[in-house]
């Protein structure tokens, strides 16, 4: 059986970068504990309001129990983010 690596990414919009960065430094920990085991920032380069989150999972399962969580969503109203996010799964080939 193949070895599979389980993306989720997320793009959201938020009102001011610092503040959505201390908020999602302090839930960190909490995503570990559920199974992320990597993330990389990006910024759009014509409008850093809005960014592109990816992070590695070790499973699918976890990786979408955690986009469906109370945990991100209370987190997300907390650090600004404008709107809802756009999510997508991704398995590595």
């Amino acid at each position: 059986m193949a070895n599979f690596e389980y993306f989720h990414y997320y793009t959201v919009k938020v009102k001011d970068f610092a503040e959505w960065k201390k908020v999602y430094v302090s839930v960190a920990g909490l995503r570990a504990t559920n199974g992320e085991l990597s993330d990389q920032i990006y910024r759009d380069a014509s409008d850093p309001s809005k960014l592109t989150i990816v992070f590695k999972w070790n499973s699918l399962a976890n990786a979408q129990k955690w986009a469906q969580s109370p945990e991100l969503k209370a987190a997300m109203e907390k650090a600004g983010v404008e709107g809802p996010p756009s999510i997508s799964f991704l398995n590595e080939v």
